[in-house]
């Protein structure tokens, strides 16, 4: 079977982790290729060996409305031209726009083209063209995979899918470093904030991460748990605000925000606790990355991935979203308890057989197979 990945890009991103995951099992018995929308030029993530690559190079700037639909047709007229060079027999568009111009690109080929949405659609609105785009093309994709539920509700309700298949996102264990980006040894960082216990968040520094609600949780918790430091790994616009933050609260000393690392298995391996504070979630792929390194974990119960992923009580704790009180009350029961730490820590590694790359893999494969007749199987 050939299987054509698109994407915008490689940067850092919880879609793109996936994708070259997927496309590392998959390449195991079937050829794939992965296709960029960017030229390739700010990779974060290395295509794997046995993946071919292609970088269309047109993810830019529209300086207006006609730009942005010739620069589409073109995107669509290379894809096209890709899946009749490569012979695909499925198309898979991650995210969205590449959904739909996947779909459009397969429009009278013998490939099946699928779509897989990672976030919770509402949380993020399309455009007026891409939301009349998406109602016209998503019920022609042969389906359209969604991490949650609630996620894959939404879609048949809104969008006219014929098939939503609801597929987590794999998990690697452990997971790979990442050359494209920093390595920070954790224990330089704790060094430096002379702390014993570290609290682990990871995330793009942007509003929907909720690190501004993390700041004064855990500040309501510094003169009880001086040990404790506070990390959050991300780079993103919200920089020199969370830092201002970070001195009005008295916390310098105590939080530190070294940007993107390509070492994060290391962090998981070292963490006492890790804590996802977002306003909403897709799935919360580094919250099934902490709970597979055993970290126990506390998040807010945010649409809609966290509930998927915890299991509260069990593993970690869920925490009414966007409420700061309940999220200091929540960390303050975990950090003041070694006993319950080490009693979530050893349920919290059966994340690794939840969300497995191989078994989640599998469940891609099937679905490619099931949509294709098998006389159109390539092996």
């Amino acid at each position: 079977m050939k299987i054509c990945f698109v994407i915008p890009s490689l940067n850092s991103g919880g879609a793109e982790r996936v994708a070259v995951t997927l496309a590392r099992n998959l390449a195991k018995t079937d050829s794939v290729v992965l296709v960029t929308l960017d030229g390739g030029s700010r990779d974060f993530y290395s295509v794997p060996d046995n993946v071919e690559r292609i970088a269309l190079d047109r993810l830019r700037p529209s300086p207006g409305f006609v730009s942005a639909i010739f620069n589409n047709l073109a995107i669509v007229r290379d894809l096209r031209r890709i899946i009749l060079s490569e012979k695909a027999d499925v198309v898979l568009g991650f995210m969205p726009t590449c959904n739909i111009l996947s779909g459009l690109a397969a429009a009278g080929t013998r490939c099946i083209a699928i779509g897989s949405e990672h976030n919770y659609p509402p949380c993020l609105p399309l455009g007026v063209a891409w939301t009349f785009l998406r109602r016209i093309i998503y019920p022609r994709l042969g389906a359209v995979t969604a991490l949650t539920a609630q996620t894959g509700d939404w879609l048949r309700l809104h969008t006219g899918c014929r098939s939503v298949p609801i597929i987590p996102n794999p998990i690697s264990y452990p997971l790979p470093i990442e050359r494209n980006a920093n390595i920070i040894v954790p224990a330089a960082i704790l060094q430096e904030l002379g702390g014993e216990r570290l609290l682990l968040a990871v995330g793009r520094l942007i509003p929907e991460k909720g690190f501004d609600l993390l700041l004064p949780a855990f500040s309501k918790l510094r003169a009880r748990f001086p040990e404790w430091r506070l990390v959050v790994l991300g780079e993103g616009q919200d920089r020199e605000q969370l830092l201002s933050q970070i001195e009005e609260l008295g916390l310098a000393g105590a939080v530190a925000l070294p940007g993107v690392v390509g070492n994060l298995g290391d962090w998981f391996s070292v963490a006492d606790i890790y804590v996802m504070s977002s306003r909403f979630e897709g799935f919360g792929n580094t919250l099934a990355e902490a709970l597979c390194y055993g970290v126990p974990s506390v998040s807010f119960d945010c649409p809609f991935g966290p509930r998927t992923i915890i299991r509260d009580g069990v593993d970690g704790i869920l925490v009414r979203p966007n409420d700061i009180d309940a999220l200091a009350a929540a960390l303050e029961t975990v950090m003041g308890n070694e006993i319950l730490r080490a009693n979530m820590s050893s349920r919290a590694v059966e994340a690794r057989s939840r969300f497995s790359e191989v078994h989640i893999s599998d469940r891609w494969r099937s679905l490619f197979v099931g949509l294709l007749p098998e006389r159109e199987l390539r092996n």
